[in-house]
């Protein structure tokens, strides 16, 4: 389990570099293309339409080449996507959110696969939220080796660092694949009709449905807070080494946290609690950050951004491992997949919806408000499921 938890961990924070610098280097970009900042939210609805797609057929995808395999694939077009983005320009960018968002979205299910297969079941909450440090750990050094590089190199060599960083650890995973894919079907059969049986084998159970709500909540925060939080402080006066600097100790808080909720979930309070928790976590400090003045402290808001990554950032292990052990037996990659999805629209919509409040009210405050909303709701369902599940127990 040890070598498999390491792989994942390893192929994530690659991934994670990649699709986070784009929001790192927004200030730069914006600057030299004289665009609004508005576009951040649209690049980042792109991306999640991308992997919205991606994560919905990826399940036959593993089945049939393994989880190690896809993952090459996934880092492989994580790479391509930051290469691309080099082009500049809208052309440059659309390339940018569709190639390194589409396939690359394989990356996570591909990682539950091989996590539902060799972790314990008991341990499997702490398994998956060990691994998916990796997110915030690649976050933390994209957001603060982006804007240093960047310096040196400007925005589009730091891309082609990134592409070069994925390509290379693609190759590295390429002898884990004998030893930890030891389950391909290279027969499976891959059809268009398995779109629509990943959706309906996930709505069909209540417990996963109540998943992809939270996936959907979760992941439309988490993309808001990833695309605009460094463009809203260049907006409250900082510059981009500091903002990077800012965003990048935030993140760092997540790692720790995420391996916290994990612990908790598997060894002393059931996974539902516990994200009801995190959700009413993400609604109080969303709602904090949409009261955010000029006037505020570095520390305050570094304070109030702390507990949104503390929740916002720090869900997926959790919700994971619960969604991989609510799978049929072989199919956790897929299940997994079908409620990453719902995050993935969650991921197109929040950030979409944000960047047109921004643009209609000139100001970040009611597009943080909105982000409530949801937290909100799944707060109230996951508390309402874990009492149901505790009647029926």
């Amino acid at each position: 389990m040890l070598i498999a938890v390491v792989a994942m961990f390893l192929q994530q924070t690659c991934g994670s570099v990649g699709r986070v610098l784009p929001a790192v280097l927004a200030p730069l970009i914006i600057a030299e293309l004289h665009a609004d900042p508005s576009w951040v939210g649209v690049y980042f609805g792109m991306a999640a339409l991308a992997a919205l797609i991606g994560q919905l057929g990826s399940g036959g995808f593993i089945i049939r080449h393994g989880a190690i395999r896809m993952s090459q694939v996934a880092l492989v077009s994580t790479g391509g996507g930051m290469a691309v983005a080099i082009i500049g320009g809208a052309a440059g960018f659309v390339l940018s959110a569709l190639v390194g968002n589409g396939i690359a979205a394989v990356a996570t299910p591909a990682s539950s696969q091989l996590l539902g297969r060799w972790a314990v079941r008991r341990y499997a909450p702490f398994a998956f939220s060990i691994t998916q440090t990796a997110i915030p750990a690649g976050i933390l050094l994209g957001g603060s080796l982006g804007p240093v590089l960047a310096q040196s190199l400007g925005w589009r060599g730091t891309m082609l660092v990134s592409a070069a960083m994925c390509w290379l650890f693609a190759l590295l995973l390429q002898p884990l694949r004998g030893r930890l894919d030891t389950d391909p079907v290279p027969t499976y059969p891959i059809r268009l009709s398995d779109f629509r049986t990943t959706v309906i084998s996930v709505l069909a159970v209540r417990e996963l449905r109540a998943l992809s709500f939270a996936c959907f909540a979760f992941n439309g925060i988490q993309a808001v807070f990833i695309a605009y939080f460094v463009t809203w402080l260049t907006a409250l006066g900082y510059d981009l080494v500091a903002a990077g600097s800012l965003f990048s100790v935030i993140i760092a808080v997540a790692i720790p946290c995420r391996i916290l909720w994990g612990w908790l979930g598997s060894f002393h309070v059931r996974p539902q609690p516990v994200m009801a928790g995190l959700a009413f976590g993400m609604a109080v400090s969303v709602v904090a950050a949409a009261a955010v003045t000029v006037h505020w402290p570095t520390l305050a808001i570094g304070a109030m951004a702390c507990v949104l990554s503390a929740t916002a950032m720090s869900w997926h292990g959790i919700l994971l491992s619960e969604a991989a052990r609510l799978a049929p037996v072989g199919r956790a990659g897929a299940v997994t997949g079908g409620v990453l999805s719902f995050g993935q629209m969650g991921a197109f919509l929040c950030p979409t919806v944000f960047a047109l409040l921004l643009r209609l009210t000139d100001g970040y405050g009611a597009g943080w408000t909105f982000c409530a909303i949801p937290a909100v709701l799944v707060g109230i369902n996951m508390l309402r499921g874990a009492r149901q599940t505790g009647i029926e127990q």
